[in-house]
Formats: structure tokens, sequence, C-alpha cells
């Protein structure tokens, strides 16, 4: 998943036109009159208007029957909300979806399946026995309308993911890919969707002014709650400009396997783009959760100095900055060169080193090891790979120092969990320290003869 923030003015409308005017398509139309119905797949009330409400109205006009699967009832829009709540919000989204759909397409059915907003990606089984009993009562051939996989928020790739493997196989069915997110995210100069495979559908005069209506329903999303912080737009004019377009943009979907199951380490293209989006990557110095997460880590630090500290994984270099000031050497990696410039302004006291893990390893010895929100960006074999690298590079008397966000995370392989489970089992000694809490574990693992902090000071034997 790539990171990306509704509240900033993302990408501006006009800079996609030098390259949509550009494009050839491989399909210049969507042939509806070859399909008995159309099938959409919606993470979130609106989704179906942005992406493919143009097409709901152009089968309107066609009497196809189209039916919306409507994944979540979208109650987290407003996490911050002060005036409305996440069950106000649901009761007023489903009116807002229903208004919608009918002015699309007034003989569609919406079905709600009621997945928590934000959390299909723990209930893919909620819209695949959906999609499965949809499409095997069907009685023609079905055109499958999804999110893209790579929009960029987590029920939009999962909900494309599902889709895409339950059609897999089923020459009855075609699929055609939404974005949403990618238009305010992504850059058109290098953009990391599929452009040069793009399907247009030519909206007519009426398919516009019913998708205009459409989005206009969601007076929650383009309108904001009230004054209040928290209560902004989610869909203001200049998000909404994107799909406003007289052309409707699809992507075509491959022929291959979902790829839920990930065996491959998140690639030093993917951390490019998102520092090219973001250079400062993280919030690393005004979010509280991140200063206290590092005030928690360096706590857990058994001792007070170290000889030659590694940090894997070292971003910007906020850690790396705290760690100079208890090691006598400091050597930070990262897989992209763009934060390590900012890393090394920040610890002028640090090397720093692009590397990719575990393949590129710095040589010398160490006696701290810190691995920090990288390592389920590992793929199980890279994970393990790494973890016989910091063993054989660790001093008998140092600690490695591993730490995870504990959430999902679209980008990551795996899991904190996960990598935290497997340093355990393939440790030789049981971990010094094991902090656990709701939002990230922290554990402390000795090399051979590390000893406790009271047995290395004297005060047990």
């Amino acid at each position: 998943m790539v990171t990306f923030d509704h509240r900033e003015p993302g990408t501006d409308p006009e800079r996609w036109t030098p390259l949509l005017d550009a494009l050839t398509p491989h399909a210049v139309d969507v042939d509806l009159d070859g399909f008995a119905a159309v099938l959409v797949v919606a993470p979130h009330p609106d989704d179906e208007t942005l992406g493919a409400g143009g097409l709901v109205a152009t089968a309107a006009a066609r009497d196809l029957p189209v039916e919306v699967l409507l994944v979540t009832r979208g109650e987290r829009s407003h996490p911050d909300s002060p005036t409305v709540g996440p069950d106000d919000l649901a009761v007023r989204r489903d009116v807002e979806f229903h208004a919608a759909l009918a002015a699309l397409h007034p003989g569609a059915v919406g079905t709600s399946l009621g997945v928590p907003d934000g959390s299909l990606r723990e209930h893919p089984d909620v819209l695949r026995v959906a999609l499965d009993e949809r499409l095997a009562s069907a009685t023609g051939r079905v055109l499958l309308v999804v999110p893209w996989r790579g929009d960029g928020h987590r029920d939009h790739r999962v909900a494309g993911e599902v889709a895409e493997a339950v059609a897999l196989g089923r020459d009855d069915v075609s699929v055609l890919a939404y974005p949403v997110w990618a238009w305010h995210w992504d850059d058109p100069d290098a953009p990391a969707a599929p452009w040069d495979r793009p399907l247009a559908l030519a909206l007519s005069s009426d398919a516009l002014d019913r998708k205009r209506t459409a989005l206009a329903a969601y007076r929650s999303q383009t309108l904001p709650l009230s004054p209040a912080e928290g209560d902004e737009a989610i869909v203001d004019r200049r998000h909404a400009a994107h799909h406003l377009r007289r052309t409707e943009w699809y992507f075509p979907v491959d022929a291959s396997p979902s790829p839920l199951p990930r065996s491959r380490s998140r690639s030093r293209e993917s951390f490019d783009a998102h520092y090219a989006r973001k250079p400062e990557g993280w919030d690393f110095d005004g979010s509280w959760y991140e200063r206290r997460k590092r005030a928690v880590t360096l706590a857990a630090l058994p001792r007070e100095r170290y000889r030659s500290a590694l940090e894997l994984g070292c971003a910007t270099g906020v850690l790396t900055a705290a760690i100079t000031g208890r090691a006598d050497r400091v050597l930070g990696t990262d897989i992209s060169e763009v934060p390590l410039a900012q890393a090394r302004e920040r610890a002028p006291g640090a090397r720093f080193v692009r590397a990719a893990l575990p393949d590129d390893w710095p040589e010398g010895r160490f006696d701290l090891v810190v691995l920090s929100e990288i390592g389920y960006y590992l793929s199980p074999a890279d994970l393990d790979r790494t973890i016989e690298r910091v063993l054989g590079a660790l001093d008998d008397d140092g600690v490695l120092v591993a730490c995870h966000w504990r959430h999902p995370d679209d980008e990551a392989v795996t899991d904190g969990d996960t990598v935290d489970a497997r340093l355990a089992e393939r440790w030789p000694r049981p971990a010094l320290v094991r902090h656990v809490e709701e939002d990230f574990v922290l554990s402390v693992f000795p090399g051979r003869s590390t000893r406790s902090v009271a047995r290395a000071e004297g005060l047990v034997r």
C-alpha cells in the first residue's frame, strides 16, 4: 500500500490531461452488449460512483442488470470527527449509497456485506463467498468491475485481489479494475499505474450527468460534516475533478493468481516511490507514537554504551541519531538512497550506506544491531538469511533489538508478530526483553555471553 493523505492537495487533475490525451487505449470502449449482467465491487460507499459510475449509468441506458456489492459501510471515513461517530456515519452513508445508486441506475441492486471499514484484509471470505454465489448463479457472461489492487488503500487492494482470484479461470467472466485514490497520489510523469494498457469508456452526456448527481448524493464525503477540524470533506472539488471527466478509465486484469501469498521482499523501487511522494518518509519527528516508541527502544538497551552499532533500515536516521549518543561507532543502512541523504544531515556522527537485505551486508563486527520496522518487508527466506547474517556479525556480548508494528501494512510481506516469533524461534537464547502492546512488539535478543543488567552490575550472581 502506498502512503497518502487525502487532506493533502495531491496531484493536480490538470496534470493528468497530457498523459490521458496521448494515450491510445487498447480498447476504446467497453462493449456491454456481450454481457448479461454487470457486478461491481465497491469497498466503500462512493467507490462505485467515483470509479465506475459512468459504466453503471451506461448499463442503465442499455437495460443491463447491475448489482453493486458494497463491502463496508465506510464508517471510518472521518476518524477524527468531533461531531459524528462511526455508527451515525454508517447510517448516513447507507442512505447516500442507495440514493447514488438510484441516480446511476434506477433498477440496480445494492447489497451491503457489512465488513468493518478498513478490515477486509481480516475478512476476505465475506467478499469471496458473495462473489462465488453471484457468479455461480449467473446465466450469462458477467462483467466484474473491481478496484485496482494498486490503488493505495488496504480495502481496495484486498477487494481487487479477492475478486481477481475468484474470477480466475472462469470463461464467463471479464474483469475491469478502476482506480480511485491513484489519481490523487500517483505522478503522471512517472506513473506507478499501468497506463501502458488502459481501457477507456467514453461517457454520454446523460451518463456523466447521472454520475455527477450520484456523487452529489454523498454529502458526507463531498461537503464538510461541520466547520470543526476533523470534519473536512473527503472528496472535495479537486478530488472530484479526477472522476468527472468525459472518459472513465480502467485497467485490464492479468489472468494470474492472486498475489495474497507473498514470497518476495518489498522492492527498492517501491521504497523509492514512497520517498518520492513523501520525502520525510513517515512522521518520525512529529508523531508521539514514534517518539515514544524510540524512547522505549532506547530504554530497553541493556548496556549504557556500545562499541559498534548497526541499524538496519534506518530510513531518515531519526533513531540513528539517538543511537550515536550510546555508541562509539554507528552504521546505518537503508534500501533507498533518498532517506539516507536526510540521515547524513541528521546524524553526522554516523556512517550510512545503501544496502538491500540480506544480500548487501556490511563488513565488520557489532555489539548492537537494531532491526526496527523492516523485518516484515522481507520474505520469509530473506528474513531467515538476515537472522543468520546478524548472528554471524554479532559479538558474543552484543544484542539484537527488534521492534515492529503489529497492525496491518499493505506493503508488508508478513507482520510484526510473525517476525518476532521467527526471531525467537531462530535465536539461540531466549529474549532478555520482550515488550508487547497493542501497537508494537519489541524484543532484545542476547549474544552468547550477554548478561542481564543486574548480573552485569553484580547485583545478582
